[in-house]
């Protein structure tokens, strides 16, 4: 079967993609999605926070995805739901598996990656201990508990303060389980500072920074945890163990973007993000393919997934008219001082725009900051001030046509901390 614009994943990225796209005229569109419903990871985002920029009102997780739902039905998009994309060509053709129509190959003029992310496991970082039951990634215990309606655990020892680890432990504890503690093996936490207020300091969860879990133990189920502190190596040093006892263990240690379907299409992805590199209008290194959310970089709002979703899916809509940029003049972008990554990681000079926006994230807690962008020749061509930046906050600054069209090759941004 033949569309102009087939999108993966049917979560708020691809429902933002959809929509813009048939907004701006691409009205032959299919999304794929692998779940039973659309909505993605938000379905089983219970609590509220959500859609305070784009909406300008507090929903909650399901509220923030129904509204998409419901302007999707408004337009004429094919969505093909219990579907999984086995594979993605070069030329576009995406090919599906569901029960409902079988084997099929979708073909497209153009293609949206909205997979989003998975959570990091027991086995990716190696606790050491035993194996035993009671041991969930926070997502996973959040799908549970919110969903399925089954309570995980009574007495919970959380590693990592993701926002997803945060949010669990107000959520257990609302729901009658004790928890003893958040144990984070880096100096600074990993989640927005509003989920550190709301879900640990006003239930009186302690957060144990530069800690880490050096031993799980219990046969049958957890039993207890032993929690040390580390060194500046992240190594655990001796004599400063702790032991919980607990029944239950949530690992909150980051995010990864599903990036499988993308390195099978030979894009070129980017060891920072592990997300595809992609141009100032979301395509990736592949004419016609797209990436946008949590598939391209972890996003820490919805918010910022639905804007940049938008802008992918506009360009999609583009792309499939014939307007595209003929790529003789590019700009690239990296990352300079203190500065993670950076998105866009290339910046088309001969397309038709007048701002681009970077994202990226800072490697440490930071007070008073400055973030630079600077050229080869180590030439400032922007500034701009910020009062604090964390690595769990996503920042973006604007950079006008005017001042990057004075950029001598590739530019970078870097952040120097003013000194107290």
């Amino acid at each position: 079967m033949k569309y102009d614009l087939v999108i993966i994943g049917g979560g708020p990225a691809g429902l933002s993609a959809a929509y813009a796209a048939w907004e701006d005229g691409c009205h032959s569109i299919c999304i794929v999605e692998r779940d039973r419903e659309l909505g993605g990871i938000l379905n089983q985002c219970i609590h509220n926070g959500f859609g305070l920029h784009y909406f300008k009102e507090e929903l909650t997780g399901p509220e923030y995805a129904g509204r998409f739902i419901t302007m999707l039905q408004s337009t004429g998009v094919d969505v093909r739901l219990d579907a999984m994309v086995l594979d993605i060509s070069a030329d576009k053709q995406v090919h599906i598996v569901s029960s409902a129509g079988g084997y099929e190959v979708l073909e497209a003029q153009a293609v949206i990656l909205a997979m989003g992310c998975r959570e990091r496991t027991r086995g990716a970082i190696a606790i050491p201990g035993t194996r035993p039951a009671g041991v969930f990634t926070a997502g996973t215990a959040q799908r549970y508990l919110n969903i399925e309606g089954y309570m995980v655990g009574k007495r919970v020892v959380i590693l990592g303060s993701g926002d997803i680890g945060l949010i669990m432990a107000r959520r257990m504890t609302l729901e009658g389980a004790k928890v003893l503690a958040c144990v984070e093996v880096m100096p600074y936490s990993g989640g927005l500072t509003r989920n550190i207020v709301q879900c640990l300091n006003d239930f009186d969860i302690p957060l144990y920074l530069s800690h880490t879990i050096t031993d799980i133990q219990g046969k049958d189920r957890v039993e207890r945890v032993v929690v040390a502190q580390v060194g500046a190596d992240r190594r655990p040093i001796p004599g400063t163990e702790m032991t919980f006892d607990c029944d239950t263990v949530l690992l909150s240690v980051g995010l990864i973007p599903e990036n499988e379907l993308s390195r099978g299409a030979g894009i070129e992805m980017d060891a920072r993000t592990n997300g595809p590199k992609v141009y100032e209008n979301m395509e990736t290194s592949i004419p016609g393919i797209f990436a946008c959310g949590n598939v391209l970089h972890v996003h820490d709002l919805v918010d910022f997934v639905t804007a940049e979703a938008a802008r992918a899916g506009k360009s999609a809509a583009a792309y499939c008219r014939g307007e595209t940029a003929d790529g003789a003049h590019v700009l690239p972008v990296s990352n300079g001082n203190l500065v993670g990554y950076t998105v866009p990681q290339h910046i088309h000079m001969d397309a038709d725009w007048k701002t681009v926006d970077i994202f990226f994230r800072v490697r440490g807690e930071l007070g008073k900051s400055k973030i630079l962008v600077r050229d080869e020749t180590d030439t400032q061509i922007a500034a701009f001030s910020r009062e604090r930046m964390a690595p769990g906050e996503m920042e973006t600054i604007t950079l006008p046509r005017v001042l990057l069209e004075q950029a001598q090759g590739a530019i970078r941004v870097c952040v120097e901390e003013e000194q107290a």
